[in-house]
C-alpha cells in the first residue's frame, strides 16, 4: 500500500482517448496498489467473499477481547484465584465459577491482556482489530489506520505508566505499592514505574510522562493546535491597552438599545476581554451576536460572514447574523447553494434551471499527511524495484587517462609563436601553456600599446611557423586578460567514457539529465544537465565524431537514471546507428502503439511520432494546469508527496529525450511536416520535460533555419569544411579549425568551450544495453498517444461481409463503457493494436462511434445497450 492513494470509492470507467494517452505499460504505474496487491497473494485470497469474511471475523475477535478485558477488570481479582488453584480437578469444576461474562477463555483472555500486559490500556488491542477488520470487511476506514495505530501503541504504554505514577503510596525504600485496582495497571505499568522511579525518582518521572504527552500530542494535532492559536491570544492578552471608552450603542431601529461596552476603533482588545465585557445569557427576542463571535474567535472558528455592510467606528447590526454554531461546514455548503429562485409570478413560462458548480474535492493538508505517514511517499521506481544501474566495469580504459606532458614539444612551440610574433614587432610579457588531452593552449599577454587585431590576423602564419593543424587564436579569452592560441598535440590522448562516468562531477551532482560529455582543455570533465539547455544541436562532417557523441549522451544519461524516469524516443534515418539500443525497448524507449520497431527509420512514421509527441506536451500541459504547476519537477514533486489523485487522471510523468541522428535526411524528405511539430516542440516542450537533440552532417542554412537555431541555444559543433557551416551552426567561426576525432565546440549562448569528446565504442554500448535488457522490464515500450492525420481516408467504406467476428462483442464493450477507445478493446477483448484499430474503424463506419478528435476520446453516439441491439437487429 505505497504506491498510490488510498481511495475507497470504486473505480469509474476513465475516459480515455484512441490515442492511447494511457498506455499500458504506464498503466500499471498509476494503477490502485490494492489491486497490485492482489495479483501477488494467491487465488483464494482474491476473493472477495475470502476478505469480508477475515474482515467479519477480526471484528468478531475484536469484540470478544474488549468484552473478555473489560470484564476481567472488575472480576480479574476472583478469576485470578480460580487460575491458580491446585489440581486439574479443582480446575476443572472452578471453570464453572468464573465470573468472567465470557467465562474460562474470556477469563485468559483478560490475565494476558491485562493482569500480565497492559492494564486499562489493552483496551486499545480490541480497538485497533475493530478498525482493521471494518477496514478489511468494509473496505472503509473509520478512521487513519496509520495515526490511530501509533496513538494506540503509544497508550499502550503511556496509560498503565501514568496510572500507576498517580496512584502509588510514594514509600520507594520498601517498593511502591498501588492504591488502586492492580487490573488497572497490569504487570507492563508495575514494571515501567519501577524502571522509571529508579533510574529518575519521582519528579523525573512526572517530567518523562509531561514530555512524552505533550510530545505526542504536538506530533498528532499539530493542525488543531494551529487552528486554536493559544500563543496569538496569550501575546494579545498581555498586550491589553488602557480600558477603552464607552459609547451607547445605537440599534437599527435608531433608538437606544441595551448599553453595551464598544471599544474604541483605535483598540485592539483580546477575544477574552470581548468575552468577559459581553453578557452571554440574553433573551430569545435579543439578537446580540457579539458572545457568538467572541467564542468563535477563543476556539479557533471563522465567524460566518454577514450580509450587512458596517462601517468603521459604528456598533454591528446583527439583525440578520448567523446563529452561532460550531460546526463550520455549513460555511462551505452557503458557498456553493444556487442563488434563491426568484417568485413564481416573476418567472417567464420558459423555466430557467441554475446548476451550482462545485469545484473538485481536494485533500486538507492533514489527509494529505496522514495519507503520506500511512502509505509512504510515492515511488515511481517500485514496478521495477529490483533494476540495478549499469556497471563501470562495462566500460573499457582506453589509454590510460593521464595527460602526457612533452616539455621538448611545449618549449619547441613556445620559442616558434615568440620568434613569429617578434617578425611581425610584437612583444609579448608573459606566456602560459596549459596542456589538454588533444590540444595546449597557450596564454600570452601582449606588451602595453599592442593591438589584439594585429595577432588575431597572424593566426595562419602562426599556423605555418608549427607546421600544426587546427591553429585556434581566442582575442581575448573571456574571463582573462589573454589571448589564447590553441595548438594540437603531436600525440593525442583518447578520452575514455570509462573516466567520465566514474569522475565527482558526474556521480555526485543534483542534475535531471546530467551529461558528461568530454574534457576540457585543462583536463576536467565537463557535464551539463539536458533539462536546462533545454535542447541541444549538434553538427559535424561526416567521419569527425558526431554519432559516437550521440552515444555518450545517451549512455551519460543510461548511467544516472531509473526507466521510470527517462524515456528515449530515437529516430535512425541511417538505419545502423541506433540499433543497439533496440535492447532496452521495454526499459527506455517510447514507441507509438502498435509499431513493431521501437527504433524509428520510416520518415512517414517519424512526422507522426512527432506529431504524437505534440499531442503528448498538450495533454501534459493541461495536466500541469490543473495541479497548478509551472514545470514538470514541481508537478512530479506534488504527485510524490500524494498531492495529485491518480483517479483524476494524474500519473508520474517521466522526462522524453527526442534524438535524431540525421536531421537533414528528414527536411529533404518531409519538409514542413517535420520542420513544423519540432518547432512547436523547441518553443513549448522544455516545460514538461521533452528535450530534444538534433544532429546533422549537413549545417547549411536550408536545414537549421532560423526557427530551429532560435530554439537551441546549446550547441555542438564537430569539425566542419568550411567557414560558413562553422557559423551556421555556432554563429561564431572556429569549428573549421578543430583537428576531428571528437574534437569540438561547446556553445551555451554566452562563449565556446573547446571539449575533447568522451570516446564509446560500440562493444561497450552493446554490452550495457545486454546488461539493461536482461533485466526485467515493463511489459510493453513507453506508448505514446495516437496520432492520426486527417487525411488518413475514409472508414465509412466497410463492407458488413468483411466485418470482424468481434464487431458486435466489440460494440457492446464500447456502449456498456461509453468510450471509444483503442486500447479499451486491447484490454477487454484480449486483441493486438491493429486488431483493435480495425474494429474502432469498423465501429465509427457503422455510426456507433464519432470521428477521431485528436487527444479528445471519440463521442459513443448510441446511448445505451437497449438501443444498441436496436440498431444491430435493424442492420441485420
Amino acid at each position: 500500500m505505497k504506491n498510490t492513494l488510498k481511495s475507497d470509492k470504486p473505480e469509474a470507467p476513465k475516459a480515455e482517448t484512441e490515442t492511447g494517452q494511457k498506455p499500458k505499460a504506464k498503466e500499471s504505474a498509476v494503477r490502485p496498489k490494492k489491486e497490485r496487491k492482489q495479483r501477488q497473494l494467491p487465488a483464494w485470497m482474491s476473493d472477495p467473499r475470502t476478505r469480508k469474511i477475515t474482515g467479519i471475523v477480526l471484528t468478531f475477535l475484536a469484540l470478544f477481547v474488549f468484552f473478555a478485558s473489560l470484564s476481567f477488570l472488575f472480576t480479574g481479582h476472583h478469576d485470578l484465584r480460580l487460575m491458580v488453584s491446585g489440581s486439574a480437578e479443582e480446575e476443572a469444576t472452578a471453570r464453572e465459577a468464573y465470573r468472567n461474562m465470557l467465562g474460562f477463555l474470556g477469563a485468559h483472555t483478560g490475565y494476558l491482556l491485562v493482569h500480565q500486559g497492559f492494564g486499562l490500556g489493552a483496551l486499545l488491542v480490541p480497538f485497533l482489530m475493530f478498525l482493521y477488520g471494518i477496514k478489511v470487511w468494509l473496505k472503509k476506514a473509520l478512521l487513519p489506520l496509520g495515526k490511530s495505530t501509533r496513538l494506540s501503541l503509544l497508550g499502550m504504554l503511556y496509560i498503565p505508566l501514568l496510572i500507576a505514577f498517580l496512584f502509588h503510596d510514594g514509600n520507594r525504600e520498601e517498593g511502591y505499592q498501588l492504591t488502586c485496582n492492580d487490573n488497572l495497571v497490569g504487570y507492563c505499568g508495575k514494571y515501567m514505574l519501577d524502571l522509571a522511579a529508579y533510574n529518575l525518582g519521582g519528579f523525573g518521572t512526572f517530567m518523562v510522562l509531561l514530555l512524552a504527552g505533550g510530545i505526542t500530542a504536538v506530533f498528532n494535532f499539530n493542525a488543531f493546535f494551529e487552528r486554536l492559536d493559544l500563543g496569538g491570544k496569550l501575546a494579545a492578552l498581555f498586550a491589553r491597552k488602557p480600558k477603552p471608552e464607552v459609547k451607547p450603542a445605537v440599534s437599527s431601529a435608531g433608538g437606544e438599545n441595551e448599553k453595551t461596552p464598544v471599544a474604541d476603533p483605535t483598540d485592539e482588545p483580546t477575544a477574552a476581554n470581548r468575552l468577559k465585557n459581553t453578557p452571554l445569557v440574553a433573551s430569545l427576542d435579543d439578537d446580540n451576536g457579539a458572545a457568538d463571535d467572541v467564542l468563535n474567535e477563543i476556539i479557533g472558528l471563522e465567524p460566518f460572514a454577514s450580509p450587512t455592510l458596517h462601517f468603521e467606528g459604528e456598533p454591528e447590526d446583527d439583525d440578520e447574523s448567523v446563529p452561532f454554531d460550531l460546526d463550520p461546514e455549513p460555511v462551505e455548503e452557503v458557498k456553493n447553494t444556487p442563488m434563491a429562485a426568484p417568485d413564481a409570478s416573476t418567472v417567464d413560462d420558459g423555466d430557467l434551471e441554475i446548476e451550482a458548480l462545485t469545484e473538485e474535492e481536494a485533500l486538507s493538508e492533514d489527509e494529505i499527511d496522514d495519507r503520506v505517514q500511512e502509505f509512504g511517499l510515492y515511488d515511481p521506481t517500485l514496478e521495477l524495484s529490483r533494476y540495478e544501474l549499469p556497471n563501470i566495469d562495462l566500460l573499457e580504459a582506453h589509454g590510460s587517462g593521464a595527460v602526457e606532458i612533452n616539455k621538448e614539444e611545449l618549449e619547441v612551440n613556445k620559442n616558434r609563436i615568440v620568434e613569429t610574433l617578434n617578425n611581425y614587432n610584437i612583444e609579448i610579457s608573459k606566456i602560459k601553456a596549459t596542456v589538454g588531452p588533444t590540444v595546449t593552449l597557450y596564454e600570452i599577454i601582449p606588451a602595453p600599446g599592442v593591438r589584439i587585431s594585429k595577432i588575431k590576423n597572424l593566426e595562419d602564419d602562426i599556423a605555418l611557423s608549427l607546421a600544426a593543424l587546427g591553429i585556434r587564436i581566442i582575442a581575448p579569452i573571456p574571463g582573462k586578460g589573454t589571448i589564447g592560441i590553441e595548438v594540437p598535440n603531436s600525440n593525442p590522448n583518447v578520452v575514455a567514457m570509462r573516466s567520465l562516468i566514474a569522475s565527482d562531477k558526474f556521480q555526485n551532482n543534483d542534475m535531471e539529465l546530467p551529461i558528461a560529455i568530454g574534457r576540457t582543455i585543462a583536463n576536467e570533465t565537463f557535464t551539463f544537465d539536458l533539462a536546462k539547455m533545454p535542447h541541444l544541436l549538434m553538427a559535424g562532417a561526416t567521419g569527425q565524431g558526431k554519432s559516437v557523441g550521440l552515444n555518450a549522451i545517451l549512455v551519460s544519461l543510461l548511467y544516472k537514471k531509473h526507466p521510470s524516469q527517462l524515456k528515449f524516443v530515437l529516430v535512425d534515418p541511417k538505419k545502423v546507428e541506433l540499433t543497439l539500443f533496440n535492447k532496452i525497448e521495454r526499459h527506455f524507449l517510447a514507441v507509438l502503439p502498435g509499431e513493431e520497431e521501437a527504433i524509428i527509420t520510416d520518415t512517414s512514421k517519424v512526422v507522426t511520432t512527432l506529431n504524437s509527441l505534440c499531442v503528448e506536451m498538450d495533454d501534459r500541459y493541461e495536466l500541469l494546469k490543473v495541479a497548478h504547476c509551472r514545470n514538470i519537477k514541481e508537478y512530479n514533486k506534488k504527485f510524490v508527496q500524494r498531492r495529485l489523485n491518480p483517479e483524476n487522471g494524474h500519473r508520474y510523468l517521466p522526462y522524453i529525450v527526442l534524438v535524431v541522428d540525421e536531421f537533414a535526411d528528414l527536411i529533404m524528405t518531409a519538409g514542413k511536416e517535420v520542420e513544423t511539430p519540432i518547432a512547436r516542440l523547441a518553443q513549448l516542450a522544455r516545460a514538461i520535460g521533452i528535450h530534444l537533440i538534433i544532429a546533422t552532417q549537413r549545417p547549411s542554412v536550408n536545414i537549421i533555419t532560423g526557427t530551429i537555431k532560435a530554439n537551441f541555444p546549446a550547441r555542438i559543433a564537430f569539425r566542419v569544411t568550411s567557414k560558413i557551416d562553422s557559423r551556421t551552426i555556432l554563429d561564431a567561426g572556429g569549428a573549421d579549425q578543430l583537428i576531428g576525432r571528437g574534437d569540438m565546440l561547446f556553445s551555451t549562448g554566452n562563449d565556446l568551450i573547446r571539449i575533447q569528446c568522451g570516446f564509446v565504442d560500440t562493444p561497450e554500448v552493446e554490452n550495457i544495453t545486454e546488461f539493461i535488457g536482461s533485466q526485467q522490464g515493463y511489459p510493453l515500450a513507453y506508448q505514446l498517444p495516437e496520432f492520426r492525420n486527417e487525411s488518413d481516408g475514409d472508414f465509412g467504406t466497410f463492407d458488413d461481409a468483411d466485418r470482424d467476428e468481434l464487431f458486435e462483442e466489440a460494440a457492446r464493450m464500447i456502449v456498456m463503457h461509453q468510450q471509444g477507445s483503442t486500447s479499451l478493446l486491447q484490454r477487454k477483448l484480449k486483441l493486438g493494436y491493429n486488431r483493435a484499430g480495425r474494429l474502432i474503424d469498423q465501429l465509427e463506419a457503422a455510426g456507433i462511434i464519432g470521428p477521431f478528435e485528436g487527444s479528445k476520446a471519440r463521442k459513443v453516439l448510441i446511448p445505451d445497450e437497449v438501443s444498441l441491439e436496436q440498431f444491430l437487429q435493424g442492420r441485420q
